[in-house]
């Protein structure tokens, strides 16, 4: 699995191309593929990889310090009554 390294924040350009804004990544932004994921996100855009959107999420899991087993205690005996 390809790790990256954070990059340090830098300005990228906007412009209009028809009716549509886009923007020009500066090249250690840019992507595979010729579509990415877009969301808003609070008053900023989020762009995803399309290509790989399982491999993304499977790595953001891999981050997560989960602990999945925990100390079970005894089961207790239970008088249900005429339940």
């Amino acid at each position: 699995m390809t790790k990256h390294l954070p990059a340090p924040t830098r300005t990228a350009k906007l412009f209009q191309t028809g009716r549509s804004q886009a923007v020009r990544l500066p090249k250690e932004y840019r992507f595979e593929g010729d579509e990415v994921i877009i969301k808003r996100v609070g008053d900023g855009v989020l762009l995803l990889p399309r290509n790989n959107g399982w491999k993304n999420l499977l790595a953001a899991v891999e981050k997560f310090d989960v602990q999945l087993e925990r100390e079970q205690p005894e089961t207790q005996e239970r008088d249900w009554g005429e339940f």
